[in-house]
Order: structure tokens, then C-alpha cells, then sequence
């Protein structure tokens, strides 16, 4: 196999076709397990024309050396260390000298410094040049390497810092500055004391090097600054030292305007986290007054000209849309984290001058602000709310409900499902205010803005699911209203809606609702049985009400229709393929096993199969760098079945991340914790007929208890361990 026929091969995988791009796969797996696949490799990172392909080689060969680097002859091994050493201080294209600096970052970690001297020397003989494009790549070359393996280079840290201390000084070199940050972000973990105080001396060129990367590239700018994640993480006692400077910079960054969302979000959360692990240290260097006056403006901000705030717009977002963070939201954040981690008494007299005037402006942007103050208060601040300002702070909201601004009306509906929420069960004792508001209110909102219509109903249910009896006299109106929404012909949003509001109803009215009960479970029984897609999100609210309906109700109301709830949630299951369907049909199995005891025994079987296949499965499972046009590096199937399949046809990121993992959606990552919860339950509540299923049951859940997933969050323990209770026992769980 030629060199040239690699390379041609390679040329044909970067073209935007297809069928092209999977010949070519399978053409480029056949040649790599030539013997000579490796120098050809070699030649065409070295030799080709094309700097893409240059890169792609550079690609290839560091993930195949990666794993395979011992496996090699030593000559061999030298031979590509002083190829790759050399051709990467000659190259001049930067996203292959970045492939390059990566692919021997890979070899050092296989090979250590002490086996490889000359990277250590060409790092230290560019980085002292005082030709920029040599000292540009010096750096690159380090952070890459600190990048991977980090621990290598701590014998060097100290000279090292004293090497950023001289660099963050040349402000013209913006390469130098980035690249010096990003090492610092790599080393900020592994250092010993004497090298905390030279980085603490260093704080303020950082900051300054930052501001410079500020005016040429945010993006590299944001980047950099997550040498302030990695300070707060491991030694945020450096960030103390230099708090005013720090939360200065940040907030100047967030007020800018002309600066992008990311980075201006970017410098709120670094303010957030500071808070949160150095509240004192705020009030003590007098930065609350700074940080409050910052964050007024932006909270308080005009949406750009004939546009909307997001949570404004009259018609929903798609549910499984992204959601992209914005100033405005994060700031808000920010006043959440300072509600959670101070104490009242210090926030609310710098807080309340800010918060009244915003509240009577006549900008309704600024009344929003205020609100949304009031709203994020409510679980940090909850008692000494509850114990001093309650009832004014209650008729602030209820006045800006009936505000002209439809956008100060969102803001109330938020703010007062906050306090319903967060502000029990005094809050209850104003039912005789608030109730009439939220009639009225539901019964003059447009149907079809159906995000005006949601914060309705997101206030209307936090507010009601707590009345107890108290929701007596309201239950009528309220009944009339949810009915209705169903039996008319109507957007689905709206009736999604009210089926989940009669959930929150039937929590507070139990008995009472026994007059609605035939006419709701009408209504339920006939979306559950429905076919239609578009009325999937109905469907599933049906089910978790139903669910809801049977905890709450008295066994003997709901007893009678128990079996056909039953075959209903195991037909749902068997028709339709769909995880938060499945989840919330768990849930109902799981209430249905309270009411009906022994009688669910027959439908044991198809239950305990529905729900050990969900823990079992695999599906959301992905590999993040795995794609339909794939190949692999190895020619032995032993070690192709070690290593995942790379994507051919994505453009490799430039900072070409090395994680390798799986991560589950979070849908299905509900709906194994939903499994996993009516597992426990139902064995809790049928007792010695769940016998014949222990065994599954006891093999799959314990599976799950200490699992972790490469890339993801550990599994929520809580589920996992409330199921494990169930088929466990409490008493075996304990001793193992």
C-alpha cells in the first residue's frame, strides 16, 4: 500500500458525500491493517499538501498510538518521536501544528518526560524566543501537554509560573496570552504551597491578559477564564486573596452589552459560584452593594427592538429545545445564590432599595425585575418572609396580576407559584385573596398563548395543592373550568394543562372531588386510549393524573376501576414506544398496587417484565463520538472491540477533546429511576405474591446502585436506593 493511496482515501473521507464517505471507510479499514500503515500514517502528516489531511492523519495516528504506543519497536518509537518533534517546530498552519502538539502530548504521557527530554527542551528553548511564532508553538506545545497529563510537569511548576509571570506581561502576544492561561488551567490543581503563592501573585496579570483577550476573541477569552472555575474548585483561597479585583472584573464583564451572552453568562456564574462558597468573604470585603447595583441593569434590560424575552413570547418554545442561557436569566440566578447563602438580615436592607423602586417603575421591564427578585427570594429568604413580609409582599404580586403589561403578568403568575412553593403553609391563609385573582385570571387568558397560559396554571397548581379544605369553597368554579377546557374543542396545550391541574386539585379536595370523579375519569380513559401522536403529551399527563387520583382517593372510590386502570397502562406500554409514557405508567402500576393489594398478582407478570426491561435497557445510551460513518484504528477484532468507532465525517474540534464515554438522555434516565421506585413499592405493597420476582429484581437494582456512567452524572441514588428498600427490605439493604 502506497502512501499516496492513503492519502487519496483520506482526501475522499472529508468530501460531503455519503455514499463516497462510506466506501471510503471501508477502503481506509482495510489499508490500516496493512504492517506498513504506520509510516504511511507518518508520510502523509509529514508530506501532504493539504493541511486538512495533515491533521486528519495526525488524528489518526494519535489515537491509534494512544493505545497501542508499548506495542511498537523502540527504534520505531524514536524514529516517530523525533518525526513528530521536528515536523511540529516547522509547520506553520495552526490547526495542524494543534494536531501535532496533541499527537505528542499523547506519545509524553505514554513515554514520560525522563524517556522523552527533548519535548521539555523545545519547550524551554521556544518559550524563552523572542521570534512570536516560536514561542506561540513552545506554548501550544506545553498546553497540550499539561492538557493530557499534567502530573508530568509538577517536578517544573515553579519554574514554570515564573515563566507566565514574564509572558502574561507582553500583552501584543494574544497566543501567548491564551495559550499561558489555558496551562495555568491545567495546573492550578497540582500545586504546593510555595506555587499557590507565586499564582497568587500572578492574579492580577491574569486578569488583565483576559481583558486583552476580551477585545480580540470572546471565545478564547471565555475559555481562559476557566482558570477562575478551576481556582474556585482547588484553591479558592487564591481567588479570596484577590475577591474585589475578581468580582470587579467579572461584573464589568457581565454589564457589557456589546460583549456576547456566553461570556458575559460566563463571568455571572464565576459571581455565583463565589458566592456560594464564599459568602462571608462577600459581605466582608463590602462587594454586596457592587454586585446588586450590577445586576439591576441586567435584569432590568429591554429585549433587543420588536423582540421578546423568551419566557414572554405568546406561543411556547419546542419542550426539547435547548435552552441557551442569557444575562438577564442568569443574573436572576445570581440574586437566587445570594437569597441561599447570605443571611436576610445582611441582604435585604442593600436588596429593598433596589427592589421597591424597580417594582413601581413605569418600565414594565423593571417591575419584571422586581418581581423576579420577589420570586427567587422565596426559598433562600423563606422565613424571614414568612415572619416579616408576607402579606405586603403578597399584595405586591397581587396587584402587578392585573398590571397592564402582560410581561409584569407573567412575572407575578412566576413569582407567586414561587411563594406557594417555597412560603407553607402560610401562605394558605391568604386562599380568600389569591383564589378569586386566579379564577378570574384563568378565565380571561387567550387559549392560544399557551405560555401565558402555562404560568396560569404553574401558579394555580403550586397554590391550590396545598389548601386542604380550605379549597372547599373554590372547588366548583375550579371544576367548571377544568371540565370544560376538556370537553371543548380546544388547543391540546390547554387541556394538558388542566388534566395536570386537576392532579394538583384532587391532592388538596380528596374526597371532595368525588362528584368530578366519573366525569374526569371519562376524560382520562379516553386520551389514554387515543392514537393520535399530537395528542402524545395529553396521553402521558392522563396517566400520571390517574395515578395521582389513586393515591389521594380513598381505596374504596377507586377500587371498583383499578383492574381496567391496569390494562390500560399495560396496553399504553405494549402500543406506544415512548419513555416518559412508560415512566409515568410505572407510577400508575405503583398507586394501582396500593389500592388493589393482592388483586394486581394476575398482572404481575407483564409489570415486573416492563419494568426489569427498562432497567435493563440500553437505549439513550450514546457514545458521543460515535457516528453512522465510522471506522476503526486497529486491525486485530480483539482491539477493535476495546475502543469505540470514530467519527470520520465531523470536523474534528480544534481542541479535539479526548473524553471518551457514554452519557444517557435524561428521559431514560427517569424512566429507569421511575422503574426502579415502583419495583420497591409494589413489592412493598403486595407483599408475599412479589416472591417469584425478588431474585430479577434483586439482580437488576443492585446493579444499579453503585453504577457509574463514563461522561455522566452518577445515577440519582435516592430512586435507586427507595426501590432497593422494596425488594430488598430495609433490614437486608442495611447490611449489605
Amino acid at each position: 500500500m502506497a502512501a499516496q493511496q492513503l492519502e487519496q482515501i483520506l482526501a475522499l473521507l472529508l468530501q460531503p458525500d455519503n455514499a463516497v464517505i462510506q466506501q471510503a471507510t471501508a477502503e481506509l479499514k482495510e489499508v490500516l491493517k496493512q504492517p506498513a500503515a504506520l509510516s504511511h500514517l507518518c508520510h502523509v502528516m509529514t508530506h501532504s499538501q493539504d493541511p486538512q489531511i495533515q491533521q486528519f492523519a495526525s488524528v489518526l495516528l494519535r489515537r491509534r498510538l494512544s493505545k497501542h504506543w508499548k506495542k511498537i519497536g523502540a527504534a520505531d518509537q524514536n524514529m516517530i518521536k523525533s518525526l513528530v518533534l521536528s515536523s511540529f517546530q516547522q509547520q506553520t498552519d495552526h490547526k495542524v501544528s494543534l494536531g501535532l502538539a496533541q499527537l505528542a502530548a499523547a506519545i509524553l504521557k505514554n513515554e514520560t518526560l525522563k524517556k522523552w527530554p527533548q519535548v521539555l527542551h523545545s519547550i524551554q528553548h521556544g518559550a524563552h524566543s523572542r521570534d512570536p511564532h516560536k514561542c506561540q508553538m513552545a506554548l501550544l506545545l506545553l498546553q497540550s501537554s499539561l492538557d493530557l497529563d499534567p502530573d508530568q510537569f509538577c517536578p517544573y511548576y515553579k519554574d514554570i509560573l515564573r515563566l507566565f509571570h514574564q509572558l502574561l506581561n507582553n500583552r501584543s502576544q494574544l497566543a501567548v496570552l491564551y495559550y499561558s492561561l489555558r496551562s495555568l488551567r491545567a495546573m492550578v490543581g497540582g500545586l504546593s504551597s510555595d506555587e499557590v503563592t507565586l499564582m497568587s501573585s500572578m492574579m492580577p496579570k491574569v486578569i488583565a491578559a483576559i481583558r486583552e483577550l476580551i477585545h480580540v476573541n470572546e471565545v478564547q477569552a471565555s475559555e481562559a477564564m476557566e482558570v477562575f472555575d478551576e481556582l474556585l474548585e482547588t484553591e479558592v483561597a487564591i481567588v479570596v486573596q484577590h475577591l474585589s479585583e475578581v468580582v470587579n472584573f467579572c461584573l464589568e464583564v457581565a454589564s457589557n452589552q456589546g460583549l456576547s451572552d456566553s461570556l458575559r453568562v460566563k463571568a455571572l456564574s464565576c459571581i455565583s459560584y463565589l458566592i456560594k462558597l464564599k459568602s462571608k468573604a462577600i459581605l466582608k470585603h463590602k462587594l454586596l452593594s457592587p454586585i446588586l447595583n450590577a445586576l439591576f441593569p441586567i435584569m432590568s434590560a429591554d429585549p433587543s427592538p420588536g423582540q421578546m424575552d423568551m419566557e414572554d413570547e405568546l406561543i411556547e418554545e419546542i419542550e426539547d429545545e435547548a435552552e441557551v442561557q442569557s444575562p438577564k436569566h442568569f443574573a436572576v440566578q445570581v440574586i437566587d445564590m445570594l437569597a441561599l447563602y447570605l443571611p436576610p438580615e445582611k441582604l435585604f436592607p442593600q436588596l429593598t432599595p433596589l427592589m421597591e423602586p424597580a417594582l413601581m417603575s413605569p418600565n414594565p421591564y423593571h417591575r419584571k425585575a422586581g418581581l423576579m427578585c420577589l420570586a427567587v427570594l422565596a426559598e433562600g429568604c423563606g422565613d424571614h418572609i414568612r415572619n416579616k413580609h408576607l402579606r405586603p409582599m403578597l399584595q405586591v404580586v397581587c396587584q402587578a396580576l392585573a398590571d397592564d403589561s402582560q410581561v409584569v403578568r407573567n412575572a407575578a403568575l412566576f413569582t407567586l407559584g414561587q411563594f406557594s412553593e417555597n412560603l407553607q403553609p402560610d401562605i394558605v391563609r391568604f386562599s380568600d385573596e389569591i383564589m378569586p385573582l386566579l379564577l378570574r385570571y384563568l378565565a380571561e387568558v387567550d387559549l392560544a398563548h399557551t405560555t401565558h397560559l402555562a404560568k396560569a396554571y404553574y401558579a394555580l397548581e403550586n397554590f391550590v395543592e396545598n389548601l386542604e379544605d380550605k379549597i372547599e369553597p373554590y372547588l366548583p368554579a375550579l371544576m367548571e373550568r377544568m371540565l370544560n377546557t376538556l370537553a371543548s374543542p380546544g388547543i391540546p396545550r390547554a387541556k394538558e394543562l388542566a388534566i395536570s391541574a386537576i392532579g394538583a386539585i384532587a391532592q388538596a379536595a380528596k374526597g371532595s372531588l368525588l362528584p368530578y370523579f366519573q366525569a374526569i375519569m371519562e376524560h382520562l380513559t379516553s386520551y389514554m386510549l387515543t392514537t393520535w401522536e399530537d395528542l402524545r403529551p395529553i396521553q402521558i399527563q392522563s396517566v400520571e393524573t390517574m395515578a395521582t387520583l389513586a393515591n389521594v382517593l380513598s381505596n374504596d372510590i377507586f377500587r371498583p376501576l383499578s383492574e381496567k386502570c391496569c390494562q390500560l397502562g399495560l396496553d399504553l406500554c405494549d402500543r406506544v414506544d415512548d419513555p416518559d409514557l412508560r415512566r409515568c405508567t410505572y407510577s400508575l402500576f405503583s398507586s394501582l398496587a396500593n389500592v388493589m393489594g393482592d388483586s394486581i398478582t394476575p398482572y404481575l407478570p407483564r409489570i415486573t417484565t416492563l419494568l426489569i426491561y427498562s432497567l435493563k435497557s440500553t437505549e439513550g445510551i450514546k457514545l458521543p463520538l460515535c457516528s453512522e460513518n465510522s471506522f476503526l484504528l486497529f486491525d486485530d477484532e480483539e482491539e477493535e472491540a476495546e475502543v469505540e468507532e470514530e467519527s470520520l465525517t465531523d470536523e474534528e474540534d480544534e481542541e479535539d477533546s479526548e473524553s471518551v464515554g457514554m452519557c444517557v438522555q435524561s428521559v431514560f434516565m427517569d424512566e429507569k429511576e421511575d422503574a426502579c421506585i415502583a419495583l420497591g413499592e409494589i413489592a412493598v405493597s403486595v407483599s408475599m405474591p412479589f416472591l417469584p420476582y425478588i431474585e430479577t429484581s434483586f439482580q437488576e437494582v443492585s446493579q444499579l446502585l453503585p453504577v457509574r456512567l463514563g461522561g455522566c452524572d452518577p445515577l440519582t441514588e435516592k430512586p435507586f436506593l427507595v426501590g432497593a428498600k422494596g425488594v430488598f427490605g430495609e433490614s437486608l439493604l442495611k447490611k449489605s
